[in-house]
């Protein structure tokens, strides 16, 4: 299996399953489907509310010698809610228990916004901690000493722009392992790619085939689909694979690590195929030519009061 290199020589599966919008009664036989097929990295968060049910797939796959725990890769991610210093090890404790692990691999600051306690989704601008309160370098110092604490091997981000890693790695001495963000053809981000190369940062890319499934969840119209786009079916064409192959191939050959969600047995399965399709400058050139700039997960669901918005939010 392809890995990446994190700064301190650790080496990551590159290639994962993603947990995000899979329902709890089916992730459980979705995790087991992935471990008994061979994947080897299984990427989670508290907010997806299916912790448990992956925890109980993990721990019958160690017990059935699918895998073992020094084997796999598991991350998970601090929501929003539990940015305070005194909140990040106990939110993280708590992931831990459902997961049934006594350690992450990898733990992420899931966004770059501060919640009050328990609030999932902002509805109005109360429900928002101002970010003057709880700083994301204080968080982001909070999660170094998770990993001190022996609680995460790696620490790191999600959905943070270049600007915001050099901020909190500036005031804290220390850079984040990961930066985990939407990464497909349509939103190809080079520029976040070079920054956060130079800052020895690993990008995860999450939504590789576009997220369709999440277009009725956001009332978005995406037109286009990538697995329907038809250069991305004539380079499937070309390399005897599928489009869906050939998306997660791109993530892969830039070297970022994908992780696409799926449920279905076959179609998890035919993902990890994803692994032995090789791309040309062709192929590259083509898939290149659809970028534009266009997010799936735009973060308007945060822009309920004063403290974000578009223009700020992914500003460099």
């Amino acid at each position: 299996m392809k890995t990446l290199t994190l700064h301190d020589g650790t080496q990551m599966p590159a290639f994962g399953l993603g947990t995000w919008k899979s329902k709890p009664d089916e992730v459980y036989q979705a995790v087991r489907t992935a471990i008994e097929v061979g994947y080897r990295h299984i990427d989670c968060a508290a907010v997806y509310q299916n912790e448990t049910d992956v925890g109980r797939a993990l721990s019958d796959a160690f017990a059935a010698g699918d895998v073992t725990r020094e084997e796999l890769w598991v991350t998970s991610k601090l929501w929003n809610d539990a940015h305070a210093q005194d909140e990040v090890q106990a939110a993280l404790t708590e992931s831990l228990r459902k997961l049934q692990l006594d350690r992450l691999d990898l733990y992420l600051m899931h966004w770059p916004i501060v919640l009050q306690p328990g609030v999932y989704l902002p509805r109005s601008a109360s429900d928002f901690r101002p970010l003057s309160d709880v700083p994301l370098e204080t968080t982001w110092a909070a999660m170094l000493e998770t990993a001190e604490r022996g609680l995460a091997r790696q620490v790191g981000v999600s959905n943070f722009t270049a600007s915001k890693i050099k901020k909190v790695s500036e005031a804290v001495g220390v850079t984040p392992a990961m930066n985990q963000v939407e990464l497909h053809p349509y939103l190809q981000q080079p520029k976040l790619l070079a920054a956060c190369a130079s800052m020895g940062v690993a990008l995860t890319a999450y939504s590789p085939l576009g997220s369709p499934d999440s277009a009725t969840m956001f009332g978005r119209e995406d037109g286009v689909r990538l697995t329907e786009h038809p250069t991305i079916q004539e380079v499937a064409s070309r390399r005897g694979a599928t489009p869906g192959q050939v998306l997660i191939a791109w993530g892969l050959d830039r070297g970022t690590a994908v992780i696409p969600k799926s449920v279905n047995p076959s179609r998890i399965k035919e993902n990890l195929g994803a692994e032995d399709v090789v791309l040309d400058d062709e192929d590259r050139t083509a898939i290149a030519a659809l970028n534009a700039d266009r997010r799936m997960l735009d973060a308007s669901f945060w822009f309920v009061g004063d403290d974000y918005d578009a223009e700020s939010f992914w500003a460099e």
